[in-house]
């Protein structure tokens, strides 16, 4: 379903990737892991749509992406393509329901409707009694929880995760894990994950290790 090939990008002198291959099933829970500057978070923002590759092609549910105009691509990125950052990135002026909204609303969903999902995927999180509390009144795994619940706002092929864990506490992090395989079993949900942690790639369906720009 989602397809890398040949992928390089340099930065300046710095060759980052060094023609990747990868292919990724539907409904696959992928772990991407390795040390500092392996260039796993350059590979998974250049699948993303949000970094560009000096060279290859990513192909997502047949699309070839490279081929799409800049219009098209954020067009295709916002309906197919969800990401959940290490640190929220929740827009604290709005609820938790309007961030989780937010997307739907860019891609021109009627409000009742992307409310309406959005509603859905917060009982789903677990979070229907905080939808209309702002971010400075949730706890960090509830904030990461109302992340994912945008992420999927869209009904995204794929969503994109780097180091969704790691800023939280043990106990939020082994919850947070668990819902990914949750929405993977009731979604079909795809998900590659960039983590330093052992636990989640232990348990993902397939673990791919990077080491200077390479995989292993």
């Amino acid at each position: 379903m989602i397809k890398a090939e040949k992928i390089t990008k340099s930065f300046g002198s710095l060759q980052v990737l060094k023609g990747i291959d990868l292919e990724v099933r539907r409904g696959e829970i992928v772990s991407i892991v390795g040390p500092s500057g392996a260039g796993k978070t350059t590979l998974l923002m250049i699948m993303g749509t949000l970094e560009k590759a000096d060279a290859g092609k990513i192909f997502i549910d047949g699309h070839e992406l490279n081929a799409l105009s800049e219009k098209k691509l954020s067009d295709f990125r916002n309906r197919h393509i969800g990401f959940v950052f290490q640190f929220h990135q929740l827009l604290p002026e709005f609820t938790a329901l309007e961030n989780v909204m937010i997307p739907a609303l860019i891609g021109n969903v009627k409000h009742s409707a992307a409310e309406e999902r959005a509603r859905e995927l917060l009982r789903l999180m677990g979070l229907s009694e905080r939808a209309e509390h702002k971010p400075a009144e949730l706890s960090g795994g509830e904030k990461q929880r109302v992340a994912v619940a945008r992420a999927l706002i869209n009904n995204p092929l794929v969503v994109f995760a780097d180091e969704p864990s790691g800023s939280l506490d043990s106990e939020n992090k082994a919850e947070l894990h668990n819902l990914f395989f949750e929405l993977r079993d009731k979604l079909n949900q795809t998900f590659i994950i960039v983590t330093h942690d052992e636990q989640l790639a232990s348990i993902t369906d397939r673990t791919i290790h990077m080491k200077d720009g390479v995989i292993e």
